[in-house]
């Protein structure tokens, strides 16, 4: 009973609106009866308005954009640490700006080879007309079907599949009647 009086209490707190408290009024403390340990802590909204850090943190590069998560400037955070070096790197290379466009240029080529040949692959995955991998999958399966059906046919009324054959181009006209 007196932890659901609790629960009850601590959900009215955390709500800010209450049937019999005014919220200026609000600040109780609830303790259990069996303990001396402190379960909530309320105050007024204007005490918890000031813990609640509500403005978005802002990116200092552009005031307009939110912190982007992991936009951290690490050289301002470890420059007085004597092992935090950012000049002179050991591995750092210096390029020109001719070097620089020719790695471009490679780099763009490289590109363009890697996307067409990704074009390559969507266009004969989206194609679905003529001697492609999906139309020979659905031949491979209408041919089992037909297979089987041309069996079953043949176990119910005794007619072979050559026999079946026939019939169906006697009666799509494709062959003459048998009058002999």
């Amino acid at each position: 009973m007196v932890k659901n009086l609790t629960i009850l209490l601590a959900a009215l707190s955390a709500t800010g609106s209450s049937a019999f408290v005014a919220p200026a009024q609000r600040s109780f403390t609830i303790t259990a009866p069996s303990s001396s340990t402190q379960i909530f802590e309320g105050g007024t909204a204007k005490e918890r308005q000031a813990e609640v850090d509500v403005e978005p943190q802002m990116n200092p590069d552009n005031p307009n954009l939110p912190a982007l998560k992991g936009d951290y400037d690490w050289d301002a955070e470890f420059a007085a640490d004597p092992d935090w070096i950012t000049e002179n790197v050991p591995g750092k290379l210096v390029i020109n700006e001719l070097d620089l466009a020719a790695q471009v240029t490679e780099l763009t080529k490289i590109e363009d080879r890697f996307r067409k040949v990704r074009q390559a692959e969507e266009y004969e995955e989206a194609r679905i007309i003529g001697f492609v991998p999906q139309a020979e999958m659905f031949n491979g399966r209408y041919a089992m079907f037909f297979l089987v059906v041309g069996l079953l046919t043949e176990l119910w009324t005794g007619i072979t599949i050559p026999g079946q054959i026939e019939e169906m181009a006697r009666v799509g006209g494709f062959i003459g009647p048998d009058f002999g």
